[in-house]
């Protein structure tokens, strides 16, 4: 399946229903996705991430190390 425009749209839970009803009528696809948590373990490991850095376990680089890094 190819398509050259894709919208986003965030309707209201009552306007979610007439939205539906529109695109069946138009004979449009469209696919409905709830909102979906991030993974536990990714969180996880990005708020340890942050209490590493606070309790000053960490490496500081310059931008030319860093910009070395992807050479």
């Amino acid at each position: 399946m190819s398509t050259s425009d894709i919208i986003v749209i965030h309707p209201e839970d009552e306007k979610l229903k007439a939205l539906k009803a529109f695109l069946k009528a138009l004979e449009i696809k469209f696919e409905v996705i709830k909102n979906q948590p991030y993974n536990k373990k990714f969180v996880n490991t990005i708020i340890k991430g942050d209490e590493d850095i606070k309790k000053g376990n960490g490496k500081k680089i310059t931008l030319d190390q860093l910009d070395d890094l992807w050479k």
